[in-house]
């Protein structure tokens, strides 16, 4: 007597319990952290120091400047938006922080509250036009990017100038209790981002205009006001980064955030945060950021040029792009 083949009764169907809604979405929120493991455990079978809390340390200062951006761009890609002015408004931001310090610790306050004050003012530019103009969020912050940049250019003439006063320098190169003052940043502006994203109305609002655009208008959810406060948020966290950068690496130049921009998309991407908007948060973010680092760590130590570590970086950001392609499909 032949016999089905089939689950035995009484068990569970492996195949529907890794289809459940419940644990695909966990799959894509876990995911990138799996990742992250992963590269890690690699990284220590190829140099025992590398799993040392000074070496991992270390890497998570230096993703700092990329981190601390992406946690207001994530703010905005919830929403279904992007934000590509990131390299426009460290460049600039840059030049204006070295430019008002000069190299005297008395000019850091006022330095500090311009270089926050124009991050401010270019999200809240961008948001405006976006919201208020309805045009494309792409074109809007590439255009603005483009023009900062060109700003900067004629602020310093095609000529580095200025120096990052001493004090400023010696906090970012601080180490309190033998963590680097860069980490403890990323550290604090994700905590922020995270009880924001997760904690507050403005955070709800985020992903209801980003999940669904209609039904949030017809909730009365304060959809222009909220994205022009993602935006300005945005703008606030690529003027930190740029403050980070200017502390960990000096005086800037006109190629400091050239590139910045596609690094903080591909960490927020990597993160769960779809284009699409309505889907990820901080914690997949910094997760993203973590995973770019330590793949860039990895290929330094396996010896390979600087034009490897792109590939690595787009070889990673395909992977999870088709393993969530996949997954959507599941859903299907």
């Amino acid at each position: 007597m032949s016999t089905a083949a089939g689950p035995s009764r009484g068990l569970p169907d492996i195949r529907a319990l890794l289809a459940h809604p419940a644990v695909v979405d966990n799959g894509r929120r876990f995911g990138i952290w799996f990742a992250l493991l992963a590269l890690m455990v690699v990284g220590g079978s190829l140099s025992p120091a590398f799993l040392t809390p000074t070496y991992l340390l270390t890497i998570v200062a230096q993703a700092s400047i990329v981190g601390v951006a992406a946690i207001g761009v994530t703010m905005v890609m919830i929403t279904g938006r992007i934000d590509v002015s990131v390299a426009g408004v460290i460049t600039l931001t840059g030049f204006i922080a070295v430019g008002i310090m000069h190299g005297n610790d008395k000019n850091i306050v006022p330095a500090v509250a311009a270089v926050v004050a124009v991050g401010l003012a270019v999200g809240l530019i961008n948001g405006y036009l976006i919201a208020f103009w309805g045009v494309e969020s792409f074109i809007v912050t590439l255009a603005m990017g483009a023009t900062l940049i060109g700003v900067a250019e004629l602020y310093t003439g095609g000529f580095t100038f200025g120096d990052p006063a001493p004090a400023f320098v010696n906090f970012f190169a601080w180490r309190p209790g033998g963590i680097p003052t860069l980490a403890l940043l990323f550290a604090t502006v994700a905590g922020i981002g995270l009880l924001l994203v997760r904690r507050t109305t403005f955070g709800q609002r985020l992903f209801l205009i980003g999940g669904n655009y209609r039904s949030a208008y017809l909730s009365g959810v304060p959809i222009r006001r909220t994205i022009v406060l993602a935006y300005a948020a945005a703008g606030v966290c690529a003027a930190i980064g740029s403050l980070a950068l200017i502390g960990f690496a000096g005086v800037p130049s006109g190629f400091t955030g050239l590139g910045l921009e596609f690094q903080v998309l591909a960490a927020v991407v990597l993160g769960g945060t779809t284009f699409e908007g309505g889907r990820g948060g901080i914690a997949g973010t910094v997760a993203g950021v973590l995973t770019l680092a330590v793949a860039s760590t990895l290929v330094i130590i396996l010896g390979f040029p600087f034009a490897a570590q792109q590939v690595v970086t787009g070889a990673i950001i395909v992977a999870v792009g088709c393993a969530y392609a996949a997954s959507l499909r599941k859903e299907e």
